[in-house]
């Protein structure tokens, strides 16, 4: 069976790198000249000294292309680890989003009663609207987010998928 004709599988992939200019360019543009697609991309400084960045990838692909992708970022001279979550083991992923709902009246209040269930909170609100915050497994997210278009749905802004393994080490 031909890679192309492969079923595409979700990636979680955490790349710790060297806070250097240019880092996050030189791995989008890998991904760009190979045709891979990023479907999610996170970065955050996560050493004391500011000299270490994690980046979480989230990607799709037949197990080859995934592998591929791995060996080409683990190439890339400021990368240090590339590791896998999805194959790696149990892991957790969390996402967080803010949620803009315009309503009045009856919808109004089962935006709030939704929101309760889902445990978002409300970060802002006006006399006709809320902004909700809500973190969460993404199918937690697409779950809140479709039962808020049917009430008022105006705004979305999505973080991007964060995750590590479970567990004391490090990885």
């Amino acid at each position: 069976m031909k890679i192309a004709e492969q079923a595409a599988e979700r990636h979680v992939l955490n790349v710790v790198v060297d806070n250097e200019p240019g880092i996050l360019a030189k791995i989008t543009g890998m991904f760009t000249a190979r045709g891979y697609n990023i479907d999610s991309l996170t970065v955050a400084d996560i050493s004391d000294d500011h000299a270490i960045s994690r980046i979480t990838i989230v990607t799709s692909g037949p197990p080859e292309v995934i592998d591929q992708i791995e060996a080409q970022l683990e190439r890339l001279v400021p990368v240090h680890t590339v590791t896998d979550l999805t194959t790696a083991g149990p892991h957790v992923e969390r996402e967080l989003a803010l949620v803009k709902v315009a309503g009045k009246g009856d919808a109004r209040v089962e935006a709030l009663r939704i929101a309760e269930l889902f445990r978002a909170n409300v970060v802002d609100t006006t006399t006709s609207s809320f902004v909700f915050e809500l973190t969460g497994a993404p199918d937690k997210i697409d779950s809140f987010l479709a039962l808020m278009r049917e009430l008022g749905l105006v705004e979305v802004g999505r973080s991007g998928i964060v995750g590590m393994m479970r567990g004391a080490d490090n990885v």
